[in-house]
């Protein structure tokens, strides 16, 4: 690691290392939490298992995999990031494995519920945020953009392979390829991702050399801090903001699209590898989105953006049960605005919580707030599962989602707004 931090000085600042490991455990957490959705309908035919069922182990990994957010970041401030990252990837490679052996819906609920929601927890949103708030003091947005990117493309694109490996093979080798995954990037995290920029005798990217360094205070337990921030934020109006429209933004991604797109599609007689590859286009789609979006959060007002980002997906959302009926462009309309706004508000979100709360404790917070993301996310996967086994049909869910998206549009406008004092007669 040294040696590499040596090479590095003089060519480019080593926090663009830092980012590119972390892109590839986020790229893999993302592939890891993509499986269950090609594998909903192989064991429905499998085992017979209910669409209901099966979206019940999804909404308990949705919603662990934000709960465990603020509680991985704060074990990353008192056992380090490099150990948290390691241990949750090494369990999480060795629990994806065993699944493969699984036949009845109780190991799916414990393995693919339990245990994959709270490992991807400490290996996505909240390991970005934790990252970008070490290792930059400029340009924040547009290196957060770039990991948002990451989680949400390598989920999309790992699609429609792991769907063609299950039209063919079936299930269990598509798990096998993720568990080897997550086993490949253990030595990278090892060798390559220091816990801070000090560990290898650098700064921050943008950092002045004199400026002061915050003692790491290692007396607290990780749980103590996770809930002395939930406590100390949740006193602020912005935080119940932010928290809400992430809420909103889960439901109307991982939790809805991210889950239920591919059976939305089979409704409407398209395959599994078609109704995945028009995911993976919004995955390359949201690629330049989020990135995009990133550049224009340091730069343009972040409220302004989120209302844009709620609304645009609001109108896609409510358009897209009307898509599957118009020949040819109906479906690619849908995937342009729609993949260009999939997690593009991470960026926003992420900047106003360090605008709201400071660079110390933003991590932490930011963590409870990928919680109500997640929350979200579960509501809308079991919920639209729900609807479907009772309607027949998801165009209830859609419309649900989003009418959320325009309210999230509207409230986003109050956050971190400065209350104008009149001025004395």
């Amino acid at each position: 690691m040294q040696a590499l931090a040596s090479w590095t000085k003089g060519r480019f600042h080593y926090a663009w290392v830092a980012i590119a490991v972390t892109f590839l455990i986020m790229l893999i957490t993302a592939g890891t939490r993509a499986t269950p959705s090609v594998m909903m309908v192989p064991l429905e035919h499998a085992f017979g298992w209910s669409r209901a069922t099966i979206s019940l182990a999804l909404s308990i990994n949705l919603a662990l995999f934000g709960l465990m957010g603020p509680f991985a970041a704060a074990a990353m401030l008192h056992f380090g990031l490099r150990r948290t990252v390691l241990t949750a990837l090494t369990i999480l490679a060795a629990g994806v494995a065993l699944s493969s052996l699984m036949t009845h819906t109780w190991q799916m609920v414990l393995i693919w519920g339990l245990l994959v929601g709270c490992m991807t927890g400490a290996t996505s949103m909240t390991l970005g945020a934790t990252v970008v708030s070490r290792w930059f003091t400029e340009r924040r947005g547009l290196a957060m953009g770039i990991l948002t990117a990451s989680s949400a493309t390598g989920q999309l694109l790992f699609l429609p392979l792991f769907a063609a490996i299950v039209e063919r093979y079936g299930w269990q080798p598509v798990v096998l390829i993720v568990a080897a995954g997550a086993a490949l990037v253990v030595p990278l995290v090892y060798f390559f991702l220091p816990d801070r920029p000090l560990d290898i005798g650098t700064r921050a990217l943008g950092e002045a050399a004199d400026a002061p360094v915050s003692p790491i205070d290692k007396t607290q337990n990780p749980i103590s801090i996770a809930f002395n921030a939930l406590k100390h934020a949740s006193r602020k109006r912005d935080f119940w903001l932010l928290f809400f429209s992430f809420f909103v933004c889960g439901a109307s991604t991982n939790g809805y699209i991210g889950t239920h797109f591919i059976a939305m599609c089979g409704d409407y007689g398209l395959s599994e590898v078609k109704g995945a590859s028009m995911l993976a286009a919004m995955g390359v789609l949201d690629l330049f989105g989020t990135t995009f979006s990133g550049w224009m959060s340091d730069r343009f007002n972040n409220r302004g953006l989120l209302f844009m980002y709620y609304g645009l997906r609001g109108l896609a959302l409510i358009y897209l049960p009307y898509a599957f009926g118009i020949t040819y462009f109906g479906l690619p309309v849908f995937a342009l605005f729609y993949g260009l706004d999939w997690v593009a508000t991470v960026p926003p979100t992420v900047r106003l919580t360090n605008d709201v709360f400071g660079p110390k404790e933003a991590p932490i917070v930011f963590g409870w707030i990928v919680a109500g993301h997640q929350l979200g996310a579960a509501f809308a996967a079991f919920g639209a599962g729900l609807l479907r086994n009772s309607l027949g049909t998801y165009t209830i869910a859609t419309m649900i989602s989003g009418g959320l998206c325009i309210i999230a549009a509207v409230m986003v406008l109050r956050i971190h707004r400065r209350v104008m004092v009149p001025a004395m007669a």
